[in-house]
């Protein structure tokens, strides 16, 4: 393990992260609502905490292995959640407890959407723009981490695209090209914040929602300004363009790329993954749409069309922004879209959940073992397109769906040994593993209630949903450790 390396970009990642506070620094100025002090003294603890820890090794210029790699991902989100908190704790309003706020800025960052905060309309503008920036910043984080870096690791969702689609990147090492990737999937990134902040704001919205929405559609995180989310503005068009968004947000970013740089979206429909996106979304929202007409959840079928709609997309997406209570709907309804975030946005996207390629390449195999029942002699292969899948990509998705339904058993159980009812402790786990944030029953509007024993549990699940299940565990293997 090369300390001195991981030391020198841990101190970088701080320096860095620091100058992320002046934007809610300027507004707690401009404003005079109070967080000046707090993002001042967030700032500078910061700053310094990251120089000192990178001077000692700022001439260290060694190549990184993999094993390294690992540690510097989970560093990367672990560390920056911590120091992402310090503003909740510091600020005299909402002045959250140490558990409050790590709960709140490990939401943030990895886009969950998920909150410990009441009565948001109360809180100081420089902490609300806070908490939209954080999910931005954890936005781009994520899809440069999908698409950069995981693939050279080896775990990455992206390592299957690379049998059908002409991602940015096709080199499964680190090399200068990453830095080229992640500059392109930059503008593409912010080209979406800027277009549909634009949206927002030609739609009704005042600038500082548009801006603040804008941040957490993209990144399909699911904070809002507000407590009634996007319901608050009451707007079909708002809806409408919320629904556009996020379902671009949950492409892959590769898709994304290529349709830009050749100027055509051929791309998009010849891809097997936003096919099976598309279907699902498409065969979810039918069902969500006619069950809230028939039963009488809304009284014509515009209602149900736009709340059902939209929905289905924020919650298939994983974002977790809400028009109506939809935890209020009748159960079935709610349990459906639950389960359609385990499927998640497409790989190198900035939604969370298992990821259509995987889920799409799990009913491939399921097939593939029908048929083979019948004919036990055939050699047949999956594939993707035209693509064939190799047999050990189909045996690292079957082992991440494993590891996947056995981390979520555990936590499921670890929450439900603290007291909660079954249907709050699944929902709250199945919410935070896959990034979605809202949840039903007594997680279905924030999780402010939630006792601290459940909110670390919680927060952990959010971390280990966004990093891939295997970027966290492996780091908690003691093979990982020996030489």
């Amino acid at each position: 393990m090369r300390f001195a390396s991981i030391q020198r970009i841990l101190g970088i990642l701080m320096m860095l992260f620091s100058i992320t506070l002046l934007p809610p620094m300027a507004f707690a100025g401009f404003s005079g609502d109070g967080s000046l002090g707090a993002f001042l003294t967030a700032f500078g603890l910061t700053l310094l905490g990251g120089i000192a820890i990178w001077l000692p090794v700022a001439r260290v210029r060694r190549e990184m292995r993999t094993r390294d790699g690992f540690v510097v991902v989970v560093m990367f989100w672990t560390v920056l959640t911590l120091i992402g908190a310090l503003p909740f704790v510091l600020a005299p309003h909402p002045h959250l407890s140490f558990t409050d706020a790590v709960f709140e800025s490990a939401s943030g960052l990895t886009t969950t959407g998920a909150t410990v905060i009441t009565n948001l309309e109360e809180l100081p503008i420089s902490i609300l723009y806070y908490r939209q920036q954080l999910q931005w910043l954890g936005g781009m984080g994520i899809v440069v981490l999908a698409v950069a870096v995981l693939p050279m690791l080896g775990i990455g969702g992206m390592q299957l695209y690379r049998a059908e689609t002409p991602g940015p990147m096709k080199d499964s090492k680190l090399t200068p090209r990453i830095t080229e990737t992640a500059k392109a999937l930059w503008y593409i990134y912010l080209g979406l914040t800027v277009a549909c902040g634009l949206a927002y704001w030609l739609a009704g919205m005042d600038p500082f929602d548009a801006l603040s929405h804008a941040y957490s559609t993209v990144a399909i995180g699911g904070f809002s300004t507000h407590d009634a989310s996007i319901g608050y503005f009451n707007s079909p068009l708002i809806d409408m363009i919320a629904v556009v968004f996020m379902f671009l947000a949950g492409v892959n970013f590769s898709l994304h790329f290529v349709a830009f740089r050749r100027r055509s979206v051929k791309g998009y429909w010849r891809d097997s993954e936003f096919r099976f996106y598309v279907l699902i979304l498409a065969l979810v929202s039918l069902i969500v749409v006619v069950s809230l007409r028939l039963y009488g959840t809304y009284e014509t079928w515009e209602e149900a069309f736009t709340h059902g709609l939209f929905q289905t997309i924020s919650i298939g997406t994983t974002a977790g922004f809400t028009t109506d209570a939809f935890y209020a709907w009748p159960s079935f309804l709610g349990i459906l879209l639950l389960f359609s975030s385990f499927v998640g946005g497409c790989a190198g996207s900035t939604g969370g959940g298992i990821k259509v390629i995987r889920m799409l390449l799990l009913v491939k195999q399921g097939m593939r073992e029908i048929t083979r029942l019948i004919h036990p002699n055939a050699l047949i292969p999956v594939r993707l397109g035209k693509k064939i899948i190799s047999p050990r990509v189909i045996e690292a998705v079957w082992g991440f769906f494993a590891l996947y339904v056995a981390s979520f058993t555990v936590m499921y159980m670890a929450l439900a040994a603290t007291g909660l009812d079954l249907m709050t402790a699944f929902s709250a786990v199945a919410a935070c593993i896959n990034n979605l944030g809202p949840g039903l029953a007594g997680v279905g509007a924030n999780y402010a209630d939630m006792h601290d024993t459940g909110k670390w549990i919680l927060a952990f699940a959010m971390l280990l949903g966004r990093l891939e299940i295997f970027t966290l565990l492996v780091l908690l293997s003691p093979a990982f450790w020996r030489r």
